[in-house]
Protein backbone atom coordinates (compact mmCIF):
# COMPACT_ATOMS: atom_id res chain seq x y z
CA UNK A 1 0.00 0.00 0.00
CA UNK A 2 1.52 3.38 -0.94
CA UNK A 3 2.24 5.89 1.80
CA UNK A 4 -0.19 8.54 0.59
CA UNK A 5 -3.10 6.08 0.43
CA UNK A 6 -2.27 4.74 3.89
CA UNK A 7 -2.14 8.27 5.32
CA UNK A 8 -5.53 9.12 3.83
CA UNK A 9 -7.08 6.04 5.44
CA UNK A 10 -5.65 7.00 8.83
CA UNK A 11 -7.00 10.55 8.48
CA UNK A 12 -10.44 9.26 7.49
CA UNK A 13 -10.55 6.90 10.47
CA UNK A 14 -9.46 9.70 12.80
CA UNK A 15 -12.29 11.95 11.67
CA UNK A 16 -14.75 9.11 12.01
CA UNK A 17 -13.69 8.71 15.65
CA UNK A 18 -13.81 12.45 16.32
CA UNK A 19 -17.31 12.70 14.89
CA UNK A 20 -18.76 9.93 17.06
CA UNK A 21 -19.65 12.15 19.99
CA UNK A 22 -20.73 15.20 18.08
CA UNK A 23 -23.08 13.81 15.45
CA UNK A 24 -26.76 14.16 16.28
CA UNK A 25 -30.01 13.22 14.56
CA UNK A 26 -28.22 12.32 11.33
CA UNK A 27 -29.22 13.92 8.02
CA UNK A 28 -32.95 13.32 8.34
CA UNK A 29 -33.35 14.46 11.94
CA UNK A 30 -31.64 17.80 11.44
CA UNK A 31 -33.59 18.42 8.25
CA UNK A 32 -36.87 17.61 9.98
CA UNK A 33 -36.08 20.16 12.70
CA UNK A 34 -35.15 22.76 10.08
CA UNK A 35 -38.24 22.09 7.96
CA UNK A 36 -40.51 22.48 10.98
CA UNK A 37 -38.74 25.66 12.13
CA UNK A 38 -39.43 27.26 8.78
CA UNK A 39 -43.17 27.04 9.39
CA UNK A 40 -43.01 29.06 12.65
CA UNK A 41 -40.92 32.01 11.45
CA UNK A 42 -42.30 35.50 11.31
CA UNK A 43 -42.28 37.08 7.86
CA UNK A 44 -39.48 39.44 8.85
CA UNK A 45 -37.36 36.67 10.34
CA UNK A 46 -37.83 34.48 7.27
CA UNK A 47 -36.74 37.30 4.97
CA UNK A 48 -33.65 37.91 7.10
CA UNK A 49 -32.75 34.23 7.34
CA UNK A 50 -33.02 33.68 3.59
CA UNK A 51 -31.13 36.85 2.80
CA UNK A 52 -28.25 35.13 4.64
CA UNK A 53 -28.75 31.55 3.42
CA UNK A 54 -29.66 32.49 -0.15
CA UNK A 55 -31.22 29.62 -2.10
CA UNK A 56 -30.40 27.07 0.60
CA UNK A 57 -33.30 26.17 2.88
CA UNK A 58 -33.00 25.96 6.67
CA UNK A 59 -33.49 22.21 6.36
CA UNK A 60 -30.69 21.75 3.84
CA UNK A 61 -28.29 24.05 5.69
CA UNK A 62 -28.85 22.18 8.95
CA UNK A 63 -26.24 19.48 8.19
CA UNK A 64 -23.38 21.80 7.26
CA UNK A 65 -21.89 21.67 10.76
CA UNK A 66 -21.50 17.89 10.42
CA UNK A 67 -20.28 17.98 6.83
CA UNK A 68 -17.35 20.29 7.66
CA UNK A 69 -15.92 17.80 10.16
CA UNK A 70 -13.89 16.52 7.20
CA UNK A 71 -11.98 19.82 7.26
CA UNK A 72 -9.37 20.05 10.06
CA UNK A 73 -9.74 23.84 10.06
CA UNK A 74 -13.07 23.34 11.87
CA UNK A 75 -11.86 20.94 14.56
CA UNK A 76 -12.37 23.72 17.11
CA UNK A 77 -16.15 23.24 16.73
CA UNK A 78 -16.11 19.70 18.14
CA UNK A 79 -17.32 20.57 21.66
CA UNK A 80 -20.00 22.97 20.38
CA UNK A 81 -22.35 20.08 19.55
CA UNK A 82 -23.06 18.73 23.04
CA UNK A 83 -22.91 19.31 26.79
CA UNK A 84 -21.81 16.59 29.19
CA UNK A 85 -23.37 16.39 32.64
CA UNK A 86 -23.27 14.00 35.57
CA UNK A 87 -26.33 11.81 36.06
CA UNK A 88 -28.80 12.30 38.88
CA UNK A 89 -28.77 16.10 39.07
CA UNK A 90 -31.80 17.86 40.51
CA UNK A 91 -33.21 20.74 38.48
CA UNK A 92 -31.66 23.18 40.95
CA UNK A 93 -28.23 21.54 40.63
CA UNK A 94 -28.61 21.49 36.87
CA UNK A 95 -29.47 25.19 36.70
CA UNK A 96 -26.67 26.08 39.10
CA UNK A 97 -24.23 24.30 36.83
CA UNK A 98 -25.43 26.19 33.75
CA UNK A 99 -25.39 29.50 35.62
CA UNK A 100 -21.64 29.13 36.17
CA UNK A 101 -20.88 27.28 32.92
CA UNK A 102 -17.87 28.76 31.10
CA UNK A 103 -16.89 25.61 29.19
CA UNK A 104 -16.97 25.28 25.42
CA UNK A 105 -20.24 23.39 24.98
CA UNK A 106 -23.63 23.59 23.31
CA UNK A 107 -25.13 25.82 26.02
CA UNK A 108 -22.43 28.47 26.06
CA UNK A 109 -22.06 28.45 22.28
CA UNK A 110 -25.78 28.81 21.54
CA UNK A 111 -25.76 31.87 23.80
CA UNK A 112 -22.67 33.14 21.99
CA UNK A 113 -24.18 32.60 18.53
CA UNK A 114 -27.45 34.33 19.43
CA UNK A 115 -25.59 37.36 20.78
CA UNK A 116 -23.33 37.55 17.73
CA UNK A 117 -26.17 37.21 15.21
CA UNK A 118 -27.95 40.15 16.85
CA UNK A 119 -24.98 42.31 15.87
CA UNK A 120 -26.10 44.04 12.67
CA UNK A 121 -22.48 44.92 11.86
CA UNK A 122 -21.42 41.29 11.64
CA UNK A 123 -19.68 40.48 8.34
CA UNK A 124 -21.83 38.54 5.87
CA UNK A 125 -19.54 35.49 5.74
CA UNK A 126 -19.37 35.23 9.53
CA UNK A 127 -23.12 35.73 9.82
CA UNK A 128 -23.74 32.84 7.42
CA UNK A 129 -21.34 30.60 9.36
CA UNK A 130 -22.94 31.45 12.71
CA UNK A 131 -26.48 30.99 11.43
CA UNK A 132 -25.71 27.53 10.07
CA UNK A 133 -24.06 26.58 13.36
CA UNK A 134 -27.02 27.82 15.39
CA UNK A 135 -29.50 25.88 13.23
CA UNK A 136 -27.50 22.72 13.74
CA UNK A 137 -26.66 23.00 17.43
CA UNK A 138 -30.25 23.76 18.45
CA UNK A 139 -31.13 20.50 16.71
CA UNK A 140 -28.28 18.76 18.54
CA UNK A 141 -29.49 19.59 22.04
CA UNK A 142 -32.89 18.09 21.33
CA UNK A 143 -31.25 14.72 20.73
CA UNK A 144 -31.26 13.60 24.39
CA UNK A 145 -27.89 11.86 24.29
CA UNK A 146 -26.23 15.15 23.41
CA UNK A 147 -26.93 15.98 27.03
CA UNK A 148 -25.43 12.65 28.06
CA UNK A 149 -22.46 11.41 30.04
CA UNK A 150 -18.82 12.03 29.19
CA UNK A 151 -17.70 8.54 30.22
CA UNK A 152 -19.72 6.82 27.50
CA UNK A 153 -19.51 9.66 24.93
CA UNK A 154 -23.23 10.26 24.98
CA UNK A 155 -24.07 6.58 24.56
CA UNK A 156 -21.50 5.86 21.82
CA UNK A 157 -19.76 3.32 24.05
CA UNK A 158 -22.99 1.56 25.01
CA UNK A 159 -23.27 -1.30 22.54
CA UNK A 160 -26.75 -2.51 21.62
CA UNK A 161 -28.42 -4.50 18.90
CA UNK A 162 -30.86 -2.70 16.64
CA UNK A 163 -32.95 -5.69 15.66
CA UNK A 164 -30.10 -7.99 14.48
CA UNK A 165 -27.54 -5.30 13.68
CA UNK A 166 -24.70 -4.24 15.95
CA UNK A 167 -25.09 -0.59 16.92
CA UNK A 168 -24.73 1.73 19.89
CA UNK A 169 -27.23 3.75 21.89
CA UNK A 170 -26.18 7.08 20.40
CA UNK A 171 -26.55 5.81 16.85
CA UNK A 172 -30.01 4.44 17.61
CA UNK A 173 -31.09 7.96 18.58
CA UNK A 174 -29.16 9.68 15.81
CA UNK A 175 -30.49 7.64 12.93
CA UNK A 176 -31.92 4.20 13.55
CA UNK A 177 -35.24 5.23 15.10
CA UNK A 178 -35.82 8.00 12.56
CA UNK A 179 -34.83 5.93 9.54
CA UNK A 180 -37.05 3.08 10.75
CA UNK A 181 -40.11 5.25 10.01
CA UNK A 182 -39.19 5.19 6.28
CA UNK A 183 -40.18 8.79 5.58
CA UNK A 184 -38.40 11.61 3.80
CA UNK A 185 -37.65 14.65 5.92
CA UNK A 186 -40.51 16.60 4.32
CA UNK A 187 -42.95 13.73 4.86
CA UNK A 188 -41.78 13.34 8.45
CA UNK A 189 -42.10 17.05 9.20
CA UNK A 190 -45.65 17.13 7.82
CA UNK A 191 -46.57 14.00 9.77
CA UNK A 192 -45.62 15.41 13.19
CA UNK A 193 -46.04 19.17 12.79
CA UNK A 194 -49.29 19.53 14.68
CA UNK A 195 -49.48 22.08 17.49
CA UNK A 196 -51.88 24.60 18.97
CA UNK A 197 -51.32 28.30 19.49
CA UNK A 198 -51.23 27.71 23.24
CA UNK A 199 -48.69 24.89 22.95
CA UNK A 200 -46.41 26.94 20.70
CA UNK A 201 -46.56 29.83 23.15
CA UNK A 202 -45.73 27.47 26.00
CA UNK A 203 -42.74 25.98 24.19
CA UNK A 204 -41.48 29.34 23.01
CA UNK A 205 -41.71 30.62 26.56
CA UNK A 206 -39.20 28.00 27.73
CA UNK A 207 -35.62 29.11 28.37
CA UNK A 208 -32.61 27.54 26.69
CA UNK A 209 -31.67 26.03 30.06
CA UNK A 210 -35.08 24.37 30.24
CA UNK A 211 -34.76 22.96 26.71
CA UNK A 212 -31.52 21.31 27.74
CA UNK A 213 -32.94 20.12 31.06
CA UNK A 214 -35.79 18.33 29.28
CA UNK A 215 -33.26 16.55 27.08
CA UNK A 216 -31.22 15.73 30.18
CA UNK A 217 -34.20 14.08 31.86
CA UNK A 218 -34.90 12.03 28.73
CA UNK A 219 -31.26 10.98 28.54
CA UNK A 220 -31.49 9.62 32.11
CA UNK A 221 -34.54 7.57 31.12
CA UNK A 222 -32.85 6.27 27.96
CA UNK A 223 -29.77 5.22 29.93
CA UNK A 224 -31.86 3.52 32.62
CA UNK A 225 -33.69 1.39 30.04
CA UNK A 226 -30.47 -0.33 28.95
CA UNK A 227 -30.07 -3.22 31.35
CA UNK A 228 -27.16 -5.15 29.84
CA UNK A 229 -24.54 -4.98 27.05
CA UNK A 230 -25.78 -5.82 23.55
CA UNK A 231 -29.40 -5.41 24.62
CA UNK A 232 -31.72 -5.93 21.68
CA UNK A 233 -33.83 -2.93 20.69
CA UNK A 234 -36.60 -3.59 18.20
CA UNK A 235 -40.33 -3.03 17.64
CA UNK A 236 -41.03 -2.60 21.34
CA UNK A 237 -38.36 0.10 21.67
CA UNK A 238 -39.77 1.90 18.65
CA UNK A 239 -43.27 1.73 20.15
CA UNK A 240 -42.13 3.05 23.53
CA UNK A 241 -39.96 5.88 22.27
CA UNK A 242 -41.47 7.05 18.98
CA UNK A 243 -43.72 9.60 20.68
CA UNK A 244 -40.78 11.02 22.63
CA UNK A 245 -38.62 11.11 19.50
CA UNK A 246 -41.30 12.97 17.55
CA UNK A 247 -41.87 15.47 20.33
CA UNK A 248 -38.15 16.23 20.51
CA UNK A 249 -38.01 16.83 16.77
CA UNK A 250 -41.11 19.02 16.87
CA UNK A 251 -39.93 21.01 19.88
CA UNK A 252 -36.53 21.41 18.24
CA UNK A 253 -38.18 23.07 15.25
CA UNK A 254 -40.41 25.32 17.36
CA UNK A 255 -37.51 26.31 19.63
CA UNK A 256 -35.24 27.04 16.66
CA UNK A 257 -37.90 29.28 15.15
CA UNK A 258 -38.26 31.02 18.51
CA UNK A 259 -34.57 31.92 18.52
CA UNK A 260 -34.56 33.02 14.88
CA UNK A 261 -37.63 35.20 15.49
CA UNK A 262 -35.89 36.73 18.52
CA UNK A 263 -32.75 37.46 16.51
CA UNK A 264 -34.23 38.58 13.20
CA UNK A 265 -37.91 39.23 13.84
Amino acid sequence: MNTRYNRNIIIAISFLFISLHSSAWGLLGHRIVGEIADTYLTKKARNEVYSILGNESIAMSSNWADFIKSNPAYNYLYNWHFINLDGGLTEEQFNNYLASDTAVDAYTKINFLVAELKNRQLEAETKRLYLKLLIHIVGDIHQPLHVGRLQDLGGNKIKVLWFKDSSNLHQVWDERLINFQQLSYTEYARAINYTTKELVQQWQGMSLANWIYQSYLLAQKIYADIQHPDQKLDYKYNYEYLGILNQQLLQGGVHLACLLNEIFG
